[in-house]
């Protein structure tokens, strides 16, 4: 079988994908372009892709392809209809990020309630060095534990970091996006309700017709003093624009991992706030810790494993 990696860089350089070749011979690209995609594609016999979109157009004129491993749970870079018109197998891999994107939800949460970046700057500016005290907590910091921790999307992840937030001893609400999902182990509120008693609030929540521009002007104001807002979703689910008003207006703490535009656009309103401390923005990482890229890899070899045993 000849495979074709068409976007390695995006599974890190420091993961090993040399096991592929135990299913035959791999074509290995760190990054692919659209335009570049159908000759990379046109003799493999598996393509294995994160994010590169293959078309119908594309998939018609590869007449040896047989599987699409996707490197990822989502499937939208693939014409699902026009694989399964052709005969074409597409595998995606569930749930390898899981542990993954809840540590990364609960470092965000500390980070801003341990009030990290004002501490790690006093001592690196020499200002801790300077006083009499053997300790500064100017800055008071705070437990998860008594807070109420809101939950938007209670899906796969939202259910673990619900159990891990009861753990550390906060009690937990959600909302069903879908408003399908008002059975559970937790007690199901309205949005603005949510947002207006909850001190902590992440989103895991695909981005749909209900999620997009979720959290917006509209509703910012219902968050309380000293809130602490995660996106862990989508970035489109919430407006950015506002959200920046929203931080430069009121002390209130915001962790991204998502935006709408990925990578984060320069003149994104979010850069250009006063009240920095107020921020956290990482690069679209929760999902990606080596483990969790280690499980992805494993998923894509059994998917092509159970694709040759039929």
């Amino acid at each position: 079988m000849n495979i074709v990696l068409l976007d390695s860089k995006t599974l890190g350089e420091d993961l090993d994908v040399s096991p592929l070749l135990q299913f035959g011979t791999l074509e290995n690209y760190g990054s692919t372009s659209q335009e570049e995609t159908l000759t990379r594609i046109n003799d493999a016999d598996i393509v294995v892709s994160n994010k590169v979109r293959i078309t119908k157009e594309m998939m018609q004129k590869a007449p040896k392809l047989k599987l699409i491993c996707i490197a990822a749970t989502g499937m939208n870079n693939v014409d699902l209809d026009a694989a399964r018109e052709l005969g074409i197998v597409v595998k995606n891999v569930s749930n390898y990020s899981t542990p993954s994107v809840v540590q990364h939800t609960f470092t965000m949460a500390l980070y801003f309630l341990g009030r990290l970046a004002y501490y790690n700057r006093v001592v690196k500016e020499g200002t801790w060095s300077r006083q009499e005290l053997f300790t500064d907590i100017s800055q008071p910091f705070a437990e998860i534990g008594g807070k109420k921790w809101g939950i938007i999307g209670l899906g796969t992840i939202g259910k673990e970091v619900a159990q891990i937030a009861t753990a550390f001893g906060a009690s937990v609400d959600y909302y069903s996006t879908s408003g399908n999902n008002k059975i559970n182990d937790y007690h199901h509120s309205e949005l603005n309700d949510l947002l207006a008693e909850c001190d902590i609030i992440s989103i895991h929540a695909p981005l749909n017709e209900q999620t997009k521009n979720l959290i917006n002007a509209s509703n910012l104001p219902h968050l309380k003093e000293g809130a602490i807002l995660l996106n862990l979703g989508r970035g489109g689910i919430v407006n950015e624009a506002d959200l920046a008003v929203e931080l430069d207006k009121r002390e209130i703490y915001a962790g991204l991992d998502v935006a709408t535009k990925e990578p984060i656009e320069e003149d994104n309103p979010l850069m250009k706030i006063k009240h920095t401390d107020r921020l956290l923005i990482t690069p679209h990482i929760a999902w990606a810790s080596i483990e969790a890229r280690q499980r992805l890899l494993e998923g894509i070899m059994q998917n092509i494993q159970t694709f040759i045993d039929k």
